[in-house]
């Protein structure tokens, strides 16, 4: 029998039906909306239709992760992405972290995508390689709320499934190979700091991606989760001008 665990407080999905741009935001590896929420508020507030999915498997518990796959994090936003295509007429994807493997992935996919804003992506993070060699062992520790504001919580797992671990690496392996089918205009925002995603990634993104339109913009009062650290008016303000400019 399979437990079925409630959605932690905060982690829900944020939907927002607003006009025909539309805009995809994705959370990152066992986070959730709530990193996010600022950032989908203020697309709301300028009157795009927003939706960020809770991934499969994030958000409950993370014994509820731990049964999940990266097809599964690919299905929570393809259904996401659905339910924009049905209200609009173009689409952004912006994500943090595993979020922006998730926004590459969808551009790789979907040629129609307008562009993508990312937030320290990760398609290389050589610290759990590792993993791969575990036996036994079911739980790591924690990896969310790397942030350098005092006083802010990321509302992320306390605990990183190995299971969910040896799903990530396939994931971001297979983005990494394919980064030459981006042709969409590409915003990276990337913290010289970062304690889960080396910054080099986003480095490797820039060079690799076949995008004419991209740039990289700085974020150095912020670790990993920028989107609630010092940046995260940069991030907001960088990125709403982003899909003005493309939409």
């Amino acid at each position: 029998m399979t437990h079925e665990f409630d959605i932690l407080p905060g982690a829900e999905p944020f939907i927002f039906e607003g006009g025909k741009t539309g805009i995809l935001i994705s959370h990152g590896f066992t986070g959730t909306t709530q990193s996010m929420r600022p950032l989908a508020e203020a697309c709301s507030q300028q009157g795009y239709s927003v939706y960020a999915p809770r991934l499969k498997g994030h958000g409950t518990h993370y014994e509820d992760m731990e049964t999940s796959t990266y097809q599964d994090w690919i299905a929570s936003v393809e259904e996401a992405y659905a339910w924009l295509m049905e209200r609009c007429d173009k689409i952004f994807v912006a994500g943090l972290s595993m979020g922006g493997t998730l926004a590459l992935y969808m551009a790789e996919n979907h040629p129609e995508i307008r562009g993508i804003a990312l937030i320290n992506a990760a398609i290389e993070v050589p610290d759990m390689e590792g993993v791969l060699e575990l036996q036994d062992v079911r739980f790591l520790d924690a990896i969310g709320s790397d942030i350098k504001k005092p006083g802010v919580t990321e509302l992320a797992y306390d605990k990183t499934p190995v299971a969910s671990v040896k799903e990530i690496l396939p994931f971001m392996e297979l983005v990494r190979k394919n980064l030459s089918a981006i042709h969409c205009p590409v915003l990276l925002f990337v913290s010289p700091e970062d304690h889960v995603v080396p910054p080099g990634n986003s480095k490797f993104i820039y060079e690799h991606i076949a995008s004419e339109k991209k740039d990289i913009v700085e974020m150095p009062d912020s670790y990993h989760v920028a989107t609630l650290d010092h940046d995260q008016q940069r991030i907001i303000d960088g990125t709403l001008a982003f899909f003005r400019t493309y939409e």
